[in-house]
C-alpha cells in the first residue's frame, strides 16, 4: 500500500509528467475505504518537486456523512503531513477512465493553498474527445479565499508554521517531539502545525495502533464547513502508513487543544472515536500559546 512516490519511483510506474498521472489512478482507487457509498474515488497529485501523492475517499459507517474525507482532501492533507510545499496538478476519478473536477467542497478547501488558482486539474471524457487540464481559477473564477480575510503575509496551508503551544500541565516533553514515541509529544507537535487562522483554535491528534504513532492536525477553511478535523487528519496518516489496519485496532488517541476556546474538537472527537474505535483510550490535554513568536 503506497501513497507517496518519489520522482524516480513515479517514473518506474510510467509517470514522467502531468499527463501520466492517470497511470496511477487504479492503484489509488483500490486503496479507498467507501463502505457507505461503495464508490471508490482516487486522486493522483503532482508536487512542484516531482513527488506523486495518492488520495482516496474514506467513509465512516454509523456517522454523519460530513465526517467523510474526500479523496482530494486526503491528498492535500498527506502533502501537509509530509511537509510538501506545493501541489501543481491533480487527476481525480471514480471510474479509472473518466476524470472530472473536484466537487465544490474540495474546490473551496483547496483555496487555502497560496497557488490555488494555478493548480491544474485533469478533465478527461474519452467519449466526448476531451482530454485537457483546466486551472482551478477557471473552475472557480469568483473565489472566496484566505486573501479575503487574512493579511497578505499570513502563512497559508502547506507553508511552515509554529503555533508556539505548550502543555498547560507540567508534563515532560521530549526534545524532539516530532520523532518520539509518546502520543502527548506527537499530539503537541501536531497542534503546533495546525492551520487554524480563522478561529485561532489550533489542535492536534496523535493515535497509536500496533505500536506505531500516527498524527494529524486541524485544517481550517475560510468557508468554515470544508475544514478538516484533527482526528480525520490523523486518520489520513493512519490510512496512508498503516498497512491496511482497521480503525477498531486503534488503542490510544490523544487530542491537544487550548481550553475554553470558541472552537473545541473534544466533543466531536469523542463521539467520532466512540463509533470507529470504541475500545481506544481517549485523552485530552490542554495547552496554551506562548509569546515565543
Amino acid at each position: 500500500m503506497k501513497f507517496v512516490y518519489t520522482p524516480s519511483e513515479a517514473a518506474e510506474e510510467g509517470v514522467h509528467g502531468p499527463s501520466d498521472l492517470p497511470k496511477l489512478i487504479d492503484k489509488a482507487m483500490s486503496l479507498a475505504r467507501a463502505p457507505v457509498s461503495t464508490f471508490k474515488v482516487g486522486a493522483v497529485g503532482l508536487t512542484s518537486s516531482g513527488e506523486v501523492f495518492l488520495g482516496v475517499n474514506v467513509e465512516f459507517p454509523n456517522l454523519p456523512l460530513h465526517h467523510t474525507i474526500h479523496a482530494e482532501q486526503f491528498l492535500v492533507t498527506n502533502l501537509a503531513l509530509n511537509s510538501m510545499k506545493k501541489l501543481t496538478h491533480i487527476a481525480v476519478s471514480v471510474t479509472g477512465t473518466i476524470f472530472g473536477a473536484p466537487c465544490g467542497h474540495c474546490r473551496q478547501f483547496y483555496q487555502e493553498m497560496r497557488n490555488a488558482p494555478e493548480i491544474e486539474i485533469l478533465i478527461k471524457r474519452p467519449k466526448d474527445g476531451i482530454d485537457e487540464f483546466m486551472s482551478l481559477k477557471s473552475l472557480m473564477p469568483e473565489r472566496f479565499g484566505p486573501d479575503s480575510i487574512l493579511p497578505e503575509d499570513a502563512s497559508l496551508l502547506l507553508e511552515q508554521r509554529d503555533n508556539s503551544l505548550v502543555l498547560s500541565d507540567p508534563e515532560e516533553i521530549c526534545s524532539d517531539p516530532e520523532d518520539c514515541s509518546h502520543t502527548k509529544c506527537r499530539a503537541l507537535a501536531a497542534a503546533n502545525k495546525s492551520y487554524a487562522p480563522y478561529s485561532k483554535c489550533p489542535s492536534g491528534v496523535a493515535l497509536i495502533c500496533g505500536g506505531e504513532v500516527y498524527k494529524g492536525w486541524y485544517i481550517e477553511s475560510v468557508a468554515y464547513n470544508p475544514s478538516l478535523g484533527p482526528v480525520e487528519a490523523a486518520l489520513v496518516d493512519f490510512v496512508a502508513r498503516g498497512g491496511g489496519k482497521e480503525f477498531n485496532e486503534i488503542t490510544e488517541v490523544v487530542l491537544v487543544e487550548m481550553k475554553d476556546v470558541k472552537v473545541s474538537q473534544e466533543a466531536t472527537a469523542r463521539t467520532f472515536l466512540d463509533k470507529i474505535a470504541p475500545k481506544c483510550d481517549f485523552k485530552v490535554l490542554h495547552c496554551y500559546k506562548t509569546n515565543k513568536n
